[in-house]
């Protein structure tokens, strides 16, 4: 069956995160706004997954999830088929989603007081865990270098107090839309290596990327890095299926596998059940509809950069990945506080604010491009005119 991405679906009053509660977090309502905040899609998930979920409907006991080697070959078979990595199905953990999968290695591979390195800006949900965990945070900013973002690994070697223990990297990077080389993650790798960190490689993004960039496993691009690597996956971004709170981690090292198998069970979480068998129905099938969500974006990436670079000041990062557009207001002159109140005020659209995702976010929002084109092109429109004065 061929996905209608066009399909309107109104989200609103179904305990939606990202409509129902944007009038209580940016003051835009739902009646009129556009919601363009929370990192999920407003498309409907591939039919085999919604088939999946009306199987266990019909059959309508609800009990506890057991034998997840069905579960754990999907994995492993897409990891293979679209990347390239060959992932044994014991490497597999899986928790209530990846944020709490960043606070369990956390609590399984770091001390109280002991610093996490970030590059920023980044996805604020790691320094919220870093720091709800009594960790601390150190930002290492990236550059930018015409136009994208670029790890300063020499900044960040200088400054090193030795109380690091752990690097978390996020690839494809969130919110730049970065898609690193292969000769980037070997750096990262390299510097993991020579001063003891533990590196986390949260790549949730991995399968939302564009041509002709092509995702590289950090195990795949530096194989010599894997006994000192977690890998965080997951179907939730790529299937729209965020919901289901499944995060994936992948650990070749057995004796760190162990540890963060004692902080699950210190933690006493589990996954939830409806969230592996979308999971395995995803991996299963989904292949033709993420080529046809990819078109789709594509051309939803184009219709924004293209209306949005047009506005003077205004600049959208190039995005070669994720369906999260990184516009760079600098160039307005303007406050962000200026800037915030046009946004959510004047064009009615909830945006993410730049400063949450750390240093190097102060003149940025995020917008979320997975909706309907309809919605693309009316956003473009809001901002047009809510910086008419501009042009």
């Amino acid at each position: 069956m061929t996905q209608d991405f066009d399909k309107v679906i109104d989200r609103r009053n179904t305990h939606s995160a990202k409509w129902d509660a944007m009038e209580a977090v940016y003051g835009v309502s739902p009646d009129d706004g556009i919601a363009m905040w929370v990192a999920d899609m407003d498309f409907e998930s591939p039919k085999a997954v919604n088939d999946a979920l009306h199987a266990a409907a019909d059959h309508g006991v609800h009990g506890y999830f057991g034998d997840d080697s069905s579960y754990r070959a999907a994995i492993s078979g897409w990891m293979a088929r679209r990347h390239g990595w060959q992932v044994d199905p014991e490497w597999i953990n899986t928790t209530h989603g990846l944020v709490a999968a960043v606070a369990l290695c956390l609590q399984a591979f770091t001390s109280k007081g002991d610093g996490v390195i970030l590059f920023t800006p980044v996805y604020h949900a790691f320094a919220s865990a870093i720091e709800s965990n009594e960790r601390v945070v150190v930002e290492s900013p990236m550059e930018q270098i015409d136009g994208r973002y670029r790890m300063d690994l020499k900044a960040t070697e200088s400054a090193l107090t030795g109380k690091e223990k752990m690097l978390i990297l996020c690839s494809p990077h969130n919110p730049g839309g970065r898609v690193w080389s292969k000769e980037e993650l070997r750096e990262v790798a390299d510097f993991c290596a020579r001063h003891d960190l533990v590196l986390i490689s949260d790549e949730v993004h991995h399968d939302l990327v564009f041509a002709p960039n092509k995702h590289i496993p950090m195990p795949v691009a530096a194989p010599e890095i894997r006994d000192r690597l977690i890998m965080l996956v997951a179907a939730s971004k790529t299937f729209n299926i965020a919901g289901g709170m499944n995060g994936i981690t992948i650990i070749e090292n057995p004796d760190m596998r162990a540890r963060f198998a004692r902080a699950m069970a210190a933690s006493a979480s589990s996954p939830n059940k409806f969230g592996k068998m979308m999971t395995e129905a995803a991996y299963t099938h989904g292949d033709e509809w993420l080529e046809a969500l990819l078109a789709y974006l594509t051309e939803n990436r184009r219709i924004f950069d293209e209306g949005v670079n047009s506005i003077p000041g205004l600049k959208s990062m190039p995005l070669e990945s994720t369906y999260l557009a990184w516009v760079d207001f600098s160039g307005t002159g303007m406050s962000r506080e200026e800037v915030t109140r046009r946004v959510e005020k004047d064009a009615r659209i909830a945006a993410n604010h730049g400063p949450t995702f750390g240093t190097g976010g102060e003149s940025f929002l995020r917008f979320n491009l997975g909706c309907r084109k309809a919605v693309v092109t009316e956003a473009v429109s809001r901002l047009k005119q809510a910086f008419a004065d501009l042009q």
